[in-house]
């Protein structure tokens, strides 16, 4: 009888009704969505997030994909050719300095606070946050422009984490896969 009383009483109070998140939703149509993933936010950071804050989510992966494109080929380029002039008159020629995660110990302390240096100059004044630049040289809409862009910086971060990753890897194991070129799907780069 306590049962059926409980029962009855639930049948008369109010209904609690669901509260439905538009955040996912809302981001489903915004640049970069493309198919067959489509809105990708395994981690779900841009749940229950403003629109402002989406932004600044999204000018962040701008700005990461740009430094990654810009890193994936000062990584490349090295491994080709080199400038050979004296990085610190008469103690240190680039000629000396290695290629890649074994630059690190290379480089001196004042190169280090040069590349501080210039890597916040670039992010204080927004170089890497203006889309006008490059627009003569491409053709297509704004839109279309916008997503090359992020899918590119999204590639060019899956980039060069394997870089950093297969250049450590030869550090600690030299040799490891049994190559001694770093871009060895491009042999005739070392011909």
């Amino acid at each position: 009888t306590l049962a059926a009383l409980v029962g009855s009483a639930a049948a008369f109070a109010p209904v609690q009704q669901g509260r439905v998140s538009t955040a996912v939703n809302s981001y489903e149509n915004e640049l970069g969505v493309l198919d067959p993933v489509g809105y990708w936010d395994p981690c779900g950071l841009a749940k229950n997030i403003d629109q402002a804050t989406f932004d600044q989510y999204r000018a962040a992966e701008l700005k990461h994909g740009r430094v990654a494109q810009l890193a994936v080929i000062g990584y490349i380029v090295p491994e080709i050719t080199r400038a050979n002039y004296d990085f610190i008159p008469g103690k240190l020629s680039t000629a000396d300095i290695p290629n890649g995660v074994a630059a690190l110990e290379a480089i001196p302390s004042l190169g280090w606070a040069q590349i501080v240096f210039f890597i916040g100059a670039v992010d204080y004044y927004g170089v890497l946050g203006n889309f006008e630049f490059g627009k003569k040289y491409v053709g297509g809409t704004e839109e279309d422009l916008k997503t090359k862009e992020l899918q590119h910086g999204r590639l060019a971060m899956l980039a060069i984490l394997e870089l950093l990753r297969h250049d450590s890897q030869n550090l600690v194991s030299p040799g490891f896969d049994g190559l001694d070129k770093m871009i060895t799907g491009l042999p005739f780069l070392y011909e």
